[in-house]
């Protein structure tokens, strides 16, 4: 019989393996390759991890197998901080909803693991900009007894225990903190199963890029985009420490995640020895510990490669497929149409004032296309067919400033100078990201 943990005490509980084979359980630690069983066991109805990863694909994996594999009985939380990135609702538009110019540039294989990514995640909601500064929790939980409410007051509670008696939850589910005037701290998104619901959000404790916050969710294409889906609603926002001020004890997101934790423990009825070892457990390497019927601990990027259906997750959230091609329809328009008659900005003086630009597409590929330079009504159709033959089904995250330059150079040459064809390569390029 194979033996989980590293103590000569055990329970006499026993479990069955999803993998196939009897267990028994110890009331000791045990290391995190043993994280699927633990998570996965009938009895683990009370469950507290904190990831160690600051891996934003990472946690969104380990989380979501969570929400897959854990009893349908069960109650988690899960708390994890993130290195900074930008966050999306899965029904929402990259080109819409960040500034992906100023992101990790992912289509280019650029990815040295310093610079902000953008994420889509699985559940819906709006996008969010994660960073060292902010906490994110995520409570899994019987869909029969879940209420949108709940958790967001249970955050609440947790920082009323630190002192941040100012914050409470609106009629949108968001924490907001009031000074001079209400300001959004925490934003929440929910994904239903059948059995069951998973409610995550952000919470703003001491972000040092509060003041930037807006150059990674402001879209320079916005002004051009109609788009189908989740548009974010946007909120002034503040940091938890603004309103502590030289607060006994020092602040810290460890103390924080603590007090989550016992509020956690106190909605669930949770074992006080469950919580003071999840508290704990930030100090160790990934370490997990069990009880008769919880299990806590902590988890690290090491568990999303090693167990095959996290690493599954990883693979999705991270493919370009899953990150653009889940785009809702939208169009990108330099002119006022039927379907979008707001005034556009003026376009750059270096381009001809006959100029138009627009895109649509369906899945993140382009479906319908017309640019055009030319004011003759005869030249300008030409222009716009021969380009579109070019464009016709091309995945817009696959199209960088040379495609455009080559594109346009090779179908307006005979119309137009080389100087205004890389102007306006620039400038398809630059509001859409595709540098």
């Amino acid at each position: 019989m194979p033996l989980l943990a590293r103590s000569s005490c055990w329970f006499s509980t026993r479990y069955r393996s999803p993998h196939g084979g009897i267990f028994v359980r110890f009331n000791s630690s045990f290391t995190s390759d043993h994280f699927a069983q633990l998570a996965a066991s009938p009895s683990s109805l009370h469950q507290i991890y904190q990831s160690l990863s600051t891996d934003p694909y990472v946690n969104l994996s380990i989380e979501h197998f969570l929400l897959q594999h854990a009893p349908p009985e069960s109650r988690i939380l899960f708390l994890y901080v993130n290195r900074p990135c930008v966050v999306i609702g899965r029904n929402q538009n990259p080109w819409l909803e960040t500034n992906l110019t100023v992101l990790q540039n992912d289509r280019a294989g650029d990815n040295n693991g310093d610079e902000p990514v953008f994420v889509r995640r699985r559940s819906g909601g709006g996008a969010v900009f994660h960073d060292a500064g902010n906490l994110n929790y995520s409570v899994i939980s019987p869909r029969t007894t879940f209420t949108r409410n709940k958790h967001a007051e249970m955050m609440v509670r947790a920082l009323h225990r630190i002192g941040a008696v100012n914050t409470s939850v609106n009629g949108r589910h968001d924490i907001v903190m009031t000074t001079d005037r209400p300001r959004k701290i925490s934003g929440s998104a929910f994904k239903l199963t059948r059995h069951r619901a998973l409610h995550h959000g952000t919470c703003l404790l001491d972000s040092p890029n509060i003041d930037i916050l807006g150059s990674f969710l402001r879209s320079p294409a916005r002004d051009y985009i109609k788009a189908m889906g989740v548009e974010s609603v946007r909120s002034p926002v503040a940091n938890v420490s603004s309103s502590l001020g030289d607060s006994l004890p020092p602040f810290s997101i460890q103390t924080v995640i603590a007090s989550v934790m016992e509020e956690f423990a106190r909605l669930y009825q949770t074992n006080p020895d469950a919580v003071r070892r999840a508290q704990r457990a930030h100090a160790n390497e990934p370490e997990l510990h069990a009880g008769d019927d919880w299990v806590v601990g902590a988890v690290g990027d090491t568990l999303a490669y090693r167990e095959p259906e996290i690493r599954k997750g990883l693979d999705e959230l991270t493919s370009l497929e899953w990150k653009y091609t889940q785009t809702p329809r939208f169009t990108f328009s330099t002119y006022p149409t039927e379907e979008d008659p707001r005034e556009r900005p003026a376009l750059p003086a270096s381009l001809p004032s006959s100029t138009r630009v627009f895109l649509r597409l369906k899945h993140g590929a382009i479906v319908e296309s017309h640019i055009s330079t030319s004011d003759d009504p005869l030249i300008a159709p030409e222009q716009a067919s021969r380009i579109h033959g070019a464009l016709d089904g091309r995945n817009l995250h696959e199209l960088r400033l040379g495609d455009w330059t080559q594109l346009l150079t090779e179908r307006l040459s005979t119309d137009e100078e080389a100087g205004t064809i890389e102007e306006l390569a620039r400038f398809i390029a630059g509001k859409l990201g595709c540098t």
